[in-house]
């Protein structure tokens, strides 16, 4: 059955409702919404846990440090997302919520799966309940457990998966194939910026700019979150035309 015919016979009109295939149409929609979205790229090394995202600032009027695409959820973990990012928000605000929480209850940080766990629970659902629709973003959720780096993916239908490299997105089939092709195990964060920063300007072209660029990581010793400014990414990119305004 076409998905035109789906659609006429009201099986996308209710969460809940499973057509003949088997599919939930509303989830599958969900799913086309984070492929619209502005990329994200998680990677891990040899010494920490990197994040790349695309900002997707169109418009000139508006301030490039006020829009965040990769968060802090801990000192020791962060995220970023592709989709709906009121969506990420909500999502993200609940994570560090649940950190916090842990610290406070048994004095020691939380571990990066169960956050990744707690997330995932809340968009499963999301894909059961009526009267609700589901988060329409994918969020990358990565950082330091005992020293070794870690990176999980979430998808709106509230599965998670762990990736040593992965990207979410527009465009994301096509930094994929570079990542399958050029990442090693054994890159350090340096080296995986410099790759996340070519994958991104081979899908942005033109629109390559370095104020659209929001990057973190996570030291496997320091265990500390911080963010590349605009000099570091300046220098990884290496081409003075992503200088430009």
């Amino acid at each position: 059955m076409q998905p035109m015919q789906h659609q006429m016979m009201g099986y996308d009109r209710a969460i809940t409702m499973f057509s003949p295939d088997g599919r939930l149409l509303q989830v599958e929609y969900a799913k086309k919404t984070v492929r619209q979205g502005s990329t994200a790229i998680g990677i891990t090394c040899s010494d920490g846990v990197l994040f790349v995202a695309d900002k997707r600032i169109v418009d000139s009027l508006v301030v490039p440090e006020s829009v965040e695409k990769v968060w802090q959820i801990d000192e020791h973990i962060a995220a970023t997302a592709a989709g709906i990012l009121s969506d990420a928000r909500v999502l993200i605000e609940r994570a560090q919520l649940k950190a916090q929480q842990h610290k406070v209850t048994f004095d020691s940080e939380i571990d990066i799966l169960t956050i990744t766990k707690d997330i995932c629970d809340l968009k499963q659902i999301c894909t059961q309940s009526g009267g609700l629709r589901p988060f329409g973003v994918s969020i990358l959720v990565g950082g330091i457990d005992n020293h070794r780096p870690k990176l999980f993916e979430t998808d709106p239908t509230g599965i998670y998966f762990e990736y040593k490299a992965t990207a979410i997105g527009e465009g994301e089939v096509e930094i994929e194939e570079i990542l399958h092709k050029e990442y090693n195990p054994g890159m350090s964060i340096s080296d995986a910026l410099k790759l996340s920063l070519k994958a991104l300007k081979k899908i942005l072209g033109e629109n390559f700019k370095i104020e659209r660029i929001d990057a973190a990581y996570i030291d496997s010793k320091k265990r500390k979150f911080a963010k590349f400014s605009k000099e570091d990414i300046e220098k990884a990119a290496g081409d003075k035309a992503a200088k430009k305004k």
